[in-house]
């Protein structure tokens, strides 16, 4: 089984994030604009002055053992692999590959191939699908099939975004972070956001984010106006799916909420997205307007809840693949 998370930049330098970034952005799934407008301006303009900004972002998060991205990733590789290893009759490898920077999706499956796998289950930890995010990981993986002579067979999780496991495993984290720190007056939840075109133009995002707050929302036994919904990260000019978070925290304060707690649930590991943005900017945003706390309940990372209910999404989508049969004492 491969994961595939988004990738991050080998350290928090300019020098580092630069090729992380030129990569994430040249990447025609991200941005569609025409390819010779859009190198002139990522070339000419973004990749001279973005890269010392995110680079110091980055130096916001970074622990001693590098990445929140790449450390929550390997860890829930990690443990995915010792939950199938105890349930699946085997053997089943599990291993970690970063759309954008290293390892690579191609170079992981090539890897694989030389070692001798001849079946691939592929998981983008991307809960909702995109086509800047799920359907850029297919693009990879098909390019990296293209090159060999004898692919593994293949299957691929499109989504998991209204999965029964994964809503009461992020219910259960929220209500296990409200039992140890209380509850604020809202709760938000941000989605990373995406340009309003690319609904308009077939993407699911939108719909499938909506579900899994709705969801959410019953799991939790919360009214409509105790869970809120808005989208973080947008850039450029173009209009985005809204509501902002940004402005949503503001407003917020400026009505005279005065703590509200902000989940990601499009993130399954905690990373410079909801580290700094929302945990950092997000919450000075809010204290700037009028606001005391806004407490960032974390990503699901490397959590029982997350392991059992992607284990359990894992052997759905490989059914009849020996490997993976359960083992006569082990249940799923």
């Amino acid at each position: 089984m491969l994961l595939v998370n988004l990738g991050t930049p080998e350290a928090p330098t300019a020098q580092a994030v630069r090729p992380y970034l030129a990569e994430f952005l040249g990447d025609p799934r991200v941005i569609d604009y025409p390819r010779w407008l859009w190198w002139l301006i990522l070339h000419g303009v973004i990749l001279r002055v973005r890269p010392s900004r995110s680079a110091h972002a980055y130096q916001r998060i970074w622990t001693p053992q590098g990445s929140p991205l790449r450390v929550g990733s390997e860890a829930l590789a990690a443990r995915m692999q010792e939950k199938l290893s105890a349930v699946c009759s085997g053997p089943v490898r599990v291993e970690l590959a970063m759309r954008y920077g290293q390892p690579s999706v191609t170079s992981q499956i090539e890897r694989l191939q030389r070692e001798g796998v001849r079946r691939l289950l592929v998981l983008p930890l991307y809960p909702q699908y995109s086509a800047t995010s799920t359907g850029s990981v297919i693009d990879a993986v098909a390019d990296a099939m293209q090159s060999l002579r004898w692919p593994p067979e293949l299957r691929l999780i499109n989504d998991y975004h209204d999965d029964a496991a994964h809503i009461d495993a992020l219910a259960r984290s929220i209500e296990q972070w409200w039992a140890a720190n209380g509850r604020g007056e809202k709760l938000l939840l941000s989605f990373h956001g995406i340009p309003e075109r690319y609904v308009r133009e077939g993407d699911p995002y939108f719909a499938q984010s909506k579900a899994t707050a709705e969801a959410l929302r019953q799991r939790l036994g919360l009214g409509e106006s105790q869970l809120l919904v808005s989208f973080q990260s947008r850039v450029g000019r173009e209009s985005w799916l809204q509501p902002y978070t940004d402005a949503t925290v503001r407003e917020l304060a400026s009505r005279g909420i005065r703590t509200i707690d902000v989940a990601c649930p499009g993130f399954a590991v905690d990373c410079l997205e909801t580290l700094e943005e929302i945990a950092m900017q997000n919450r000075d945003f809010f204290r700037e307007a009028g606001g005391d706390e806004l407490r960032y309940i974390p990503a699901l990372n490397d959590t029982p809840g997350q392991v059992d209910s992607l284990a359990a999404l894992v052997l759905r989508h490989a059914s009849g693949w020996p490997e993976f049969a359960p083992r006569a004492s082990a249940g799923a």
